[in-house]
């Protein structure tokens, strides 16, 4: 392999790796702040204390978790000043906003009222208690939203323009930064996400409680309250997804396109490939079971509006490609100083990143070969089976969840034995780990469906990293390795501790292990 390009598959993997540790930590964390307020509420409500127990016992399980979501995201951001410098260099007054708004603001709004929750029960009044624990919940999900707002500046770029004399993209609007449909639905899909990753957390362990017949009345509310949050969220959830789905179709059709792995573009509405076995050198798929008219329909919300498949899709970049070509010369030319080229970049200047998606065959950007210019619009083609099958595995886990808090609801409801249905009770136990594989399948397709993209239709991966020797990132993404597990063991033994001991880890003298 290319050192360059070695280089660039080594920086990708060790920030897909470290933010795939990360994100076993956020999810949880955004959902169990808001069920905490709902526990919260309910407690001064009814004035019952086993909701403050529940509510203290979940905080203690939010506490452990927020701790290590912190240490692994930490070192997230100092990789874009060492792995990816030239991305840092050519966005980073856009991208960089957020993300500081979100250390300075979000970030120190969660921490100080976590500091208030764990440690003001005895100092705040109930309602000052609650507010406490409402920032919390808040500086969780803004700290999501900012986070998210900088992703979907790479998934759609907004906001901003070229400047030809500091080769850097600016910022030209704040507001449009911010308000991109991009960014508001991947926030509100990854916050109600949480929901329903917290809500099966809390279920799954007191289902367990249940199981071994102890704090039955702790374990019998926290199942109901998880149950009605956890529906509500699946549904919302649902939702979201379909309308993130749009959005993609508007301005993303090649990740589309590989989503659904739809080669070539269907007459309205499409049919909906159920399951395929895609091949990418063959452009097409070796076997599919198919439910006609289904993915128009359901992508579109249309039965004229088209889908276009990812082989059209390519033909379409290799024009753009071409226009790149020409915004590129351009480019040369203003940069030497004759702006009579400039009637020309600004006509090209919005396919210059596909221009520069040569880059990876040639130095010489306007003198491309047919070959070339081929080989390029082929890497605009993301990795389709792998894009297809993790949305699959996302949609089935969801549908899994939703199962599961539709009975788990509705058996609350009626109180009809779900306290007896034991196989029920370890089918909850069992899912705690779905919403995570849900989650994570949910990142891989939002960020591996955008390559070859760092910013989209921008920016090309293979020239955003470092000019660091593989071998170095290699040895840095080792330690990385080490000591996220290091800390994933950590976790998962405070955890498993905890979860054993129950609301006896309150020490109220109340419960299981004190002697009840």
């Amino acid at each position: 392999m290319d050192p360059t390009l070695a280089s660039v598959f080594m920086a990708r993997l060790q920030f897909g790796v470290a933010a795939s540790y990360h994100f076993l930590f956020v999810p949880l964390t955004l959902g169990l702040a808001w069920l905490l307020v709902a526990m919260e509420i309910l407690y001064i409500t009814s004035g019952k204390q086993v909701y403050k127990d529940m509510t203290r016992f979940w905080g203690k399980l939010f506490g452990i978790n927020f701790a290590m979501g912190v240490l692994t995201g930490l070192t997230l951001e100092f990789q874009f000043g060492t792995n990816w410098a030239y991305y840092s260099q050519y966005v980073g007054d856009i991208f960089g906003t957020p993300l500081a708004i979100e250390g300075l603001v979000a970030f120190m709004l969660e921490s100080t009222f976590l500091g208030l929750f764990f440690f003001g029960w005895n100092k705040l009044s109930k309602g000052q208690h609650l507010f406490a624990t409402l920032c919390l919940a808040v500086g969780s999900s803004l700290s999501a939203l900012l986070i998210l707002v900088a992703n979907g500046y790479m998934q759609y770029p907004m906001g901003s323009g070229f400047n030809f004399q500091t080769m850097r993209m600016e910022t030209q609007s704040l507001g449009e930064l911010f308000t991109n449909p991009i960014a508001q639905i991947g926030f509100a899909h990854t916050v109600i996400a949480g929901f329903v990753t917290g809500s099966v957390f809390v279920l799954g362990i007191s289902a367990y409680y249940l199981l071994k017949g102890r704090d039955l009345d702790f374990a019998k509310r926290s199942f109901a309250v998880a149950s009605g949050f956890g529906l509500v969220a699946c549904l919302m959830v649902a939702f979201v997804g379909d309308a993130s789905g749009l959005i993609i179709f508007k301005d993303q059709p090649m990740k589309l396109a590989a989503v659904e792995a739809e080669w070539d573009t269907q007459p309205a509405p499409a049919n909906f490939n159920l399951i395929a076995f895609p091949d990418q050198d063959q452009h097409k798929n070796l076997y599919a079971i198919q439910i006609p008219r289904i993915m128009g329909l359901v992508v579109t919300h249309s039965e004229t509006a088209v889908v276009p498949g990812i082989n059209n899709l390519e033909a379409e970049n290799v024009q753009r490609i071409q226009n790149g070509m020409l915004a590129y010369g351009a480019l040369v030319k203003l940069r030497s100083g004759d702006l009579s080229a400039k009637p020309t970049f600004e006509k090209y200047q919005d396919d210059l990143g596909y221009g520069l998606l040569l880059k990876k065959y040639t130095d010489k950007i306007t003198d491309a070969t047919p070959a070339q210019i081929h080989q390029a619009a082929e890497d605009s083609i993301p990795s389709v089976w792998s894009v297809f099958w993790a949305f699959r595995i996302m949609v089935g886990s969801a549908l899994l969840m939703l199962a599961t808090f539709v009975f788990a609801f509705f058996s609350v409801l009626r109180n009809n034995k779900l306290w007896q249905r034991r196989w029920f009770l370890r089918t909850a136990l069992y899912s705690i780990p779905v919403p995570w594989i849900a989650c994570l399948s949910g990142w891989f397709v939002t960020e591996h469906g955008r390559q070859p993209w760092t910013i989209y239709g921008v920016l090309p991966t293979n020239l955003s990293s470092s000019s660091i020797a593989a071998v170095d990132i290699g040895l840095s993404f080792a330690m990385f390795v080490l000591f996220y597990t290091g800390l994933f063991l950590i976790e998962m033994y405070l955890m498993f501790k905890y979860a054993r001991l129950g609301p006896s880890a309150l020490g109220t003298g109340q419960y299981h292990f004190e002697g009840k």
